[in-house]
């Protein structure tokens, strides 16, 4: 049996304002809701301290620097040759003489082993990038000025608990339970890097 037309509901002008209201106290609401929802992000002055970029033209080879990032030191060390070829030093054979045998580095795989190809960029070796705050307790290591004690290992010393790192910043004597931190970074020039 065919149906009637009556049967079947037929468009009208009262189906027509009930949908064009509809939309527009939907495109109301996500106005009304929208600066609410805006406030959340970070303001300018926030994001401005997620990143910093450093200009490391002017650290001489076996010069360090200290930056702020989100409020904690930044170590960056120009390393020398001697510094380098003590570092590369450790490999996948004796890496058990590290107690912290991890990079540590949030750019690579968590497992990566603690080489020092892992703790640097490839091609970049001369330059170590570390977060400055000693993994056992939070205090800043000393080893960034000239004369200031690196430990036994060349690298940082942290005298509050006697934590000693060498020159990748891996953990070799003492109460500290890790290497010290790297940030995110890169080189966006041959001589600046972004940090975060």
């Amino acid at each position: 049996m065919a149906a009637h037309t009556s049967d079947m509901a037929e468009p009208n002008r009262r189906d027509f304002l009930v949908i064009a209201a509809g939309a527009f106290a939907a495109v109301g609401a996500a106005a009304a809701l929208w600066p609410a929802i805006d406030q959340m992000n970070p303001d300018a002055a926030a994001l401005a301290l997620s990143t910093t970029e450093v200009d490391l033209a002017p650290v001489a080879e076996g010069q360090s620097i200290t930056v702020l990032w989100r409020g904690k030191p930044v170590f960056i060390r120009h390393r020398t040759p001697d510094e380098i070829k003590e570092a590369q030093s450790i490999t996948e054979a004796n890496i058990g003489e590290l107690r912290d045998q991890t990079a540590e580095n949030p750019m690579i795989a968590a497992d990566a082993l603690a080489l020092d190809k892992n703790r640097t960029l490839p091609g970049k070796e001369q330059w170590i990038v570390l977060i400055g705050v000693c993994t056992h307790l939070g205090c800043i290591p000393q080893g960034q000025a000239i004369g200031s004690p690196r430990g036994d290992y060349d690298g940082w010393f942290c005298p509050c608990h006697g934590s000693h790192y060498d020159a990748a910043g891996r953990i070799r004597k003492g109460p500290a339970p890790r290497n010290l931190d790297l940030p995110t970074y890169a080189f966006i020039s041959d001589t600046k890097i972004k940090i975060g």
